[in-house]
């Protein structure tokens, strides 16, 4: 309440017998005894139940003690945030253009499209899947890759026990293919056992290819290690708006910037000076006499436009962009 976010606070569930909404926010295994608990309660007749659960095959299940009553339940899952987490990493325009899938227990259209006009201001993308389809794309695009993330900073911590330096040279591609690693353990510790089936096949091939890659290496197959990166790489660049539909993500403007004292401020408060939020910012090289390279990350695509255009007015190099 101290942040002006809410009205009213409650220690259970018991306020939700009021409500025509109820969203569950909170990590799956909470949300499963939510339903389950919410089963107990007299809930309105045209109450409306979701949640903004990471995987969806045992939420409905669980949701099936609602709906045997009679009372709708919309499995939902928006397709954004960050690795922040708590009430002050919110943000009014968290969902903008991203993907909102809504995992209907039975169809009602009706019901969905409450849900939309509820959530109308977030400006989201509304997409309709059954929780089979939900599970196994999400598995694939996020609960993966946030597990591969995880095991790459854990092995390099292992790799350089011996050599601290190593971590603080830690930087660039390291530090942006890992940046999902710094998530909340508790969140994705419940993910990976609330999706175990999927995400343990998803692994398997994963290690698969990585098997494969190590036995190119170890024969010295050039062609397929060439081939290797150059199938990612193809397959990389077909991503955006123009070509598979534009998840939401981030996005990344290189730039070169004078070693000199004050740039790094005078960056930031241009951005601010014209509203552009910036989600991080990291140095990836910088030393004496010479320039560095400033990697400011965005939310959305217009902001990186408008901070790219605004840093070459003042005569600041743009070196790439990145999605």
């Amino acid at each position: 309440m101290q942040h002006h976010l809410i009205d009213r606070i409650g220690t259970d569930l018991t306020a939700a017998e009021t409500a025509d909404f109820i969203i569950l926010a909170a990590p799956v295994t909470t949300i499963v005894q939510d339903l389950q608990e919410l089963a107990h309660l007299p809930l309105k007749k045209n109450v409306i139940v979701t949640d903004v659960g990471s995987t969806k095959q045992i939420v409905l299940q669980a949701a099936a003690a609602l709906t045997q009553q009679g009372i709708t339940f919309i499995g939902g899952h928006p397709m954004a945030g960050s690795h922040k987490s708590g009430v002050t990493a919110g943000r009014a325009d968290l969902f903008e253009n991203a993907f909102y899938f809504l995992i209907p227990a039975v169809p009602n259209e009706h019901a969905c499209a409450s849900i939309q006009t509820l959530l109308r201001a977030t400006h989201v993308k509304w997409l309709t899947l059954t929780a089979a389809e939900h599970d196994k794309i999400v598995g694939q695009i996020s609960h993966l890759p946030h597990i591969i993330a995880a095991a790459l900073v854990n092995q390099t911590q292992q790799a350089f026990a011996d050599f601290p330096l190593g971590m603080r040279l830690a930087a660039g591609g390291f530090k942006s293919i890992t940046r999902i690693a710094s998530s909340d353990p508790l969140m994705w510790s419940a993910i990976l056992n609330s999706n175990a089936a999927i995400i343990m096949q998803q692994l398997e091939q994963y290690i698969a290819h990585l098997e494969a890659l190590k036995t190119e290496i170890a024969q010295a197959q050039q062609h397929k290690i060439y081939a290797f990166f150059q199938n990612a790489k193809t397959s990389r660049d077909q991503l955006g708006a123009d070509k598979v539909g534009e998840l939401p993500g981030f996005y990344d403007l290189f730039i070169n910037i004078p070693d000199q004292v004050g740039t790094l401020a005078a960056v930031t408060q241009l951005l601010a000076q014209n509203n552009i939020n910036i989600v991080n910012i990291h140095i990836l090289e910088i030393r004496e006499d010479i320039d560095g390279v400033l990697q400011l990350t965005f939310m959305r695509a217009r902001d990186r436009s408008l901070a790219e255009d605004l840093l070459q007015q003042k005569g600041y190099l743009v070196l790439r962009k990145e999605h």
